[in-house]
This record gives structure tokens, C-alpha cells and sequence, in this order.
């Protein structure tokens, strides 16, 4: 069985990534890239579908772990009855290939050691053939997929899997690196271990060195920044959602989703964190990557796409893997990207917009699809859609891809007063205060006195909160108000936010947990009509239930007290970042950054 999601750590080469459970087991790695089938499917399975695990032999007595100081190197302490040993995972900048590893050091006295190998390609159903070459390096290849053990290790085979026992002392360190290749190229050449640790915690700490941010969050801000960089796919700058696939909503439940896309939804959110933060480089990366990935017909515009602008990422089931702590179906895939969702368009003209701002330089081409996004968008947004949050079956009128529209208008309205364009502003004025109107009117519940989920419903949304982040009405409206207050009423579980009605179902259990993202657009709202306390106690409320690595998934069980969802999740990490920034910002009274999301 899995460990809990909260039980592992992340480490990576910005170009895929792995997770590594307490137990010093690697039981997922899509490789070569975020996208690709993983080799090491564990998690979402048995042991027979693919893990590393190197451990000590006898009882743990004791184990802790954290990441070395701004870096993606994770340490693993265990303690035994004859001494403790140290694990150092990590994985070095890509170079020619992409190397996994694993030293083993120790700290005190003398640990025998176990280490198995169990190779599955193909989402942990494919088993490699396995040979030894002649330097004594272990080579799997089974189609497209090859990967080498080097180790001086002494290494058998044994019923399809590759073991070691062996011992370490004190003052010893012994390596592991585990290197993928095309099998159809020659084998990699091996890399100096020491070397590559050197040159990683190098890359980390110079990157960590460029933060700007200085408030009192500043090791929270900086995990989740580490955790962002983590999961940027370096050659196009495109940000996955998770490394993970399938990982449920609900433990047991079948929302099990494939997270390891790029949603244009995170579009401006991730601008901002980075850009706030000092990170413009991965702005501008990041924005270069929208431009590339919307360019085309307006019409054809999807929700997400994947690490390097693919459009077809046709969803199946992986009939073969048991689930995550038998969660099922597990899903490959992501049928959500041929959804309409017209909230895409204004996060899409909000991230140029503010771009601009923060004087990125941007293409000449970019107005020029603007131009095209709007010029569809005033023939599409009064039409239903699925929503943020991609409900599958019929389209509704949701009110945050109303007023993402609006936002879509009122960005280019501001670009063309601030920058200078020509463009027919007056039209998109037009259009601004119609649908403006359109949502008071039909989302807007005199009875609740809240905006609602879709025209005509009376459940409630999370994704309300998002209204005057973004500028559709001041903080001080009565209708903000009304709205905090009956998501405060209905929506809160435990002191956390769910981002779906309840009363949509009330004879059901939920059918999810909390949603961290949510609950800190909360302590923005709070943030905005001035209530810092309250913001202040719900974003330590979500930072507490983050793992010992600081590290936060999509979700919170509130029952189980346990993190759901896939893991670790860009857009929590983001707000964390955002909701840092606000609360920093509104307790220096000091002049605010130019990049801030315009209100």
C-alpha cells in the first residue's frame, strides 16, 4: 500500500520530477519527461508496478527528513539500533541525460542496507529486459525506454527485480545514480556523483539567491517557489499543475484526474508569484509559453495544454493499476481540454496585461492575438461553458467565466488607455459594462445576498471569492460583503473552504475535500476589505496542514486529516505565494509593486 501523499517529497531536474516517501521508497517518475508514462507507478498501484527503495534492513527506530537550504536536495535520516544513516535524494541539472541520485551516508556506527530495483515501464505494466554491461552497469531497456544502475554495489537479480544488501559505516558514502535513455542511442555516460551534488545544491541556492521577497514568510514563500521552479518544464516554460496523475479528491473516490498539463486558468496567478517574487526570467518564460500555446484560432483556444503546446490529450483508463489506496478509475489523459471554459480568454488577457506592466518584453505578435481572443470572445461569452473547475456533462451560465470575460474586456480597455494601442475600445467598453450588468442581474441572489455559482442557481461557489481580486467590484461592496459572509456560512468545513456547495447534495457525503487554493482566496478577500486577522489565522490554518517538507497538495480531508488530490500542487503553492505577498503588503505601509493584479 501507498504511503500517504503527505508522507512524500519531491525532487526533480525541471523537466520531470519523482517523489520519495519516508520509507525511502521512489514510487513514482514519469520519465524522460513530466508527460511520460511513468517507469516507477507505485503510487498508484503495488510494488510490482515500479519503485527504488533503499532502507535499512533492520527495525527504524527513528527517522526525520528535510531539504538542505534552498534546494530540491532531500535528506532522509534514519536511526536504527546500530547506527543511523543518512539518504541524500536528489536529481542534477539535465544535462546529455537524466540521472536519479541516491547516496547512501553514514552517520553512526554500522547499518546494513537493503536496496530493490523494480523497473515497469509503460504506467507500471511493461517489464524491461535486464542485463549487465561490461563496466557492471545494470541496463533495462523494453522499447523506447532505457535506464542504467551504476553502483559499486554488489547487485542481483531476483524475480524480475534488481537487489543489493549491503552495509555502510561511519564516514562512508555510497552511491546510486540511475540514468534514463532513448534505447535506441548509446548508453549515457556515467556521472561523478559528488560532482553532481555540488553542481545541484550550485543551481539551487543561485536560484534562491534572486528572491525578492523579504517578509515574515520567507522560508514558506521560498519552499513554494523551489516547489514552482520544480515543476516548470525548462525547455518551453510551460508550469505542470502536478507531477501526478490520478491521485483522488476524495480518498477512495473516482475524481481521479491527470494533473500533468498546463492550465491557462493558472495563467496570471503564476505571473504574479513569480514576478513578485523577482523571478522575471520564469515570467517572461512562462508568458512566451501562453503565447505559443493560444496561438492559432481564437476559436480553437483550449483550457490546457501539454508541457510543449500539444493539444490532444486524450484521457483513458489504466485498467491495470489498482488506484491509489484503491481509488479508482486511474486516468491517463485529461478529456477537460476540449471543454469550453471562458474564463481562459480573461486570465489570457490579464497575464499580457499585466506583463506589460511589469515591462516584460513581450512579442509584437502578442496584441495581434489579443485582438483575435476578443474579437471571439464577444461572440461566445454569453454562451454556457463548464467552469473553472471543468464539471463534465451540460454547460451552465457560471458567474466567474462571466466575469473572467469581463475581465478579458477590461484589461484591453486599460491597455489600450495605458500603452497607446489601436483598437476599437469603445466597443469593448460596450461590452465590459453589458456583461457587468449581465452578472448582477442573473448571478447576483438578493436572498443570500451572494453571488452565486451559475445564473438562476442558488448554491454557492468558491470561485466567487475571486471577484474583487480582480477588480470586478470593490471589497467594500455590499454584494462582496454578502457573498464572503454566506461562503463563511455554507462553505466552511473545519476552517477550511470547500470550493462546491454542499447543499448541492445534502443527503451525500462530500464528495471532496477542502480546497487550499480556495481557502486562501479567502484570506485575500479578507486581506482586501480589511480584516487582517481573520486573514492572517486561515493562511496559518492552511500552512499547518502542509508536510514536514512543506509541501501542500490540492486538497485537505478535514475527517481524515489527511492531504487528497495530486501533490504538490502548483496553483496551492501559488496562492501560499500571492496570499504571503498580500499579507506582507498591507502590513509595511509602503509603497506597493507595480505588479499587482489591477483593481
Amino acid at each position: 500500500m501507498s504511503l500517504r501523499i503527505e508522507d512524500y517529497g519531491l525532487i526533480g531536474d525541471c523537466e520531470t520530477a519523482a517523489l520519495v516517501g519516508r520509507d525511502g521508497s521512489i514510487d513514482w517518475l514519469c520519465w524522460p519527461a513530466f508527460d511520460s508514462d511513468p517507469c516507477f507507478a507505485a503510487l498508484l498501484g503495488t510494488n510490482r508496478n515500479g519503485r527504488w527503495l533503499i532502507a535499512p534492513v533492520d527495525e527504524i527506530t527513528n527517522s526525520s527528513r528535510r531539504y538542505w537550504d534552498n534546494t530540491l536536495i532531500l535528506e532522509t535520516r534514519f536511526e536504527t539500533a546500530t547506527g543511523d544513516v543518512a539518504l541524500i535524494d536528489f536529481m542534477p541539472p539535465r544535462g546529455n541525460a537524466s540521472d536519479v541520485v541516491r547516496l547512501v551516508r553514514g552517520v553512526r556506527g554500522t547499518v546494513k542496507m537493503k536496496m530493490q530495483l523494480v523497473i515497469r515501464f509503460g504506467f507500471g505494466s511493461d517489464v524491461p529486459w535486464v542485463r549487465r554491461t561490461e563496466e557492471g552497469a545494470i541496463l533495462a531497456i523494453c522499447g523506447q525506454d532505457m535506464t542504467v544502475l551504476r553502483t559499486p554495489v554488489k547487485t542481483r537479480g531476483e524475480d524480475l527485480t534488481t537487489v543489493a544488501d549491503f552495509e555502510v559505516k561511519e564516514g562512508e558514502t555510497i552511491p546510486f545514480v540511475l540514468t534514463y535513455g532513448a534505447s535506441h542511442l548509446p548508453v549515457p555516460k556515467p556521472i561523478n556523483p559528488a560532482y553532481a551534488l555540488e553542481e545541484t545544491e550550485e543551481f539551487w541556492t543561485s536560484w534562491c539567491s534572486h528572491c525578492t521577497y523579504d517578509g515574515e514568510n520567507r522560508n514558506l514563500v521560498m519552499r513554494s517557489l523551489i516547489t514552482l521552479k520544480a515543476l516548470t518544464y525548462g525547455p518551453t516554460g510551460g508550469i505542470v499543475a502536478a507531477p501526478t496523475a490520478s491521485l483522488p479528491e476524495k480518498l477512495g473516490g473516482a475524481k481521479n484526474w491527470d494533473y500533468r498539463f498546463c492550465w491557462l486558468r493558472d495563467a496570471t496567478f503564476t505571473l504574479l508569484a513569480l514576478m513578485n517574487s523577482g523571478y522575471t526570467e520564469e515570467a517572461a518564460a512562462w508568458h512566451n509559453w501562453l503565447l505559443r500555446a493560444a496561438a492559432g484560432a481564437p476559436a480553437n483556444m483550449q483550457i490546457m495544454y501539454g508541457i510543449m503546446g500539444q493539444r490532444r490529450l486524450l484521457e483513458w483508463e489504466v485498467g491495470w493499476l489498482a488506484g491509489y489506496e484503491g481509488a479508482k478509475p486511474v486516468r491517463a489523459g485529461n478529456a477537460a481540454h476540449a471543454q469550453l471554459q471562458l474564463d481562459v480568454y480573461g486570465e489570457l488577457m490579464d497575464a499580457f496585461h499585466q506583463s506589460r506592466i511589469a515591462k516584460l518584453k513581450l512579442e509584437h505578435s502578442t496584441w495581434e492575438l489579443e485582438r483575435a481572443v476578443l474579437g471571439h470572445l464577444a461572440e461566445v461569452w454569453d454562451q454556457p461553458d463548464h467552469g473553472i473547475w471543468e464539471r463534465r456533462g451540460s454547460g451552465k451560465h457560471y458567474v466567474l467565466s462571466k466575469v473572467m470575460a469581463w475581465v478579458a474586456f477590461d484589461r484591453a480597455v486599460k491597455t489600450v488607455e495605458k500603452f497607446g494601442f489601436v483598437a476599437p475600445v469603445e466597443r469593448w467598453r460596450t461590452l465590459r459594462d453589458r456583461i457587468c450588468r449581465d452578472v448582477c442581474e442573473k448571478g447576483f441572489d438578493p436572498g443570500q445576498n451572494a453571488f452565486v455559482e451559475s445564473y438562476g442557481s442558488q448554491l454557492l461557489d468558491a470561485s466567487v471569492l475571486l471577484l474583487p481580486a480582480v477588480g470586478f467590484l470593490p471589497a467594500s461592496d455590499p454584494r462582496v460583503r454578502g457573498t464572503i459572509t454566506a461562503i463563511e456560512n455554507h462553505l466552511m468545513r473545519d476552517g477550511f473552504v470547500l470550493r462546491h456547495d454542499p447543499r448541492e447534495a445534502p443527503d451525500q457525503q462530500p464528495t471532496e475535500g477542502a480546497f487550499l487554493a480556495c481557502s486562501l482566496w479567502l484570506a485575500d478577500a479578507y486581506v482586501l476589505t480589511g480584516e487582517i486577522g481573520k486573514a492572517q489565522a486561515l493562511f496559518e490554518r492552511v500552512v499547518a496542514v502542509a508536510n514536514d517538507l512543506g509541501l501542500l497538495s490540492e486538497e485537505f480531508d478535514p475527517d481524515a486529516g489527511r492531504q487528497t488530490g495530486n501533490f504538490p500542487q502548483a496553483l496551492t503553492h501559488i496562492a501560499l505565494i500571492n496570499t504571503s505577498h498580500n499579507l506582507s503588503d498591507v502590513k509595511k505601509p509602503v509603497e506597493k509593486p507595480a505588479v499587482q493584479r489591477t483593481k
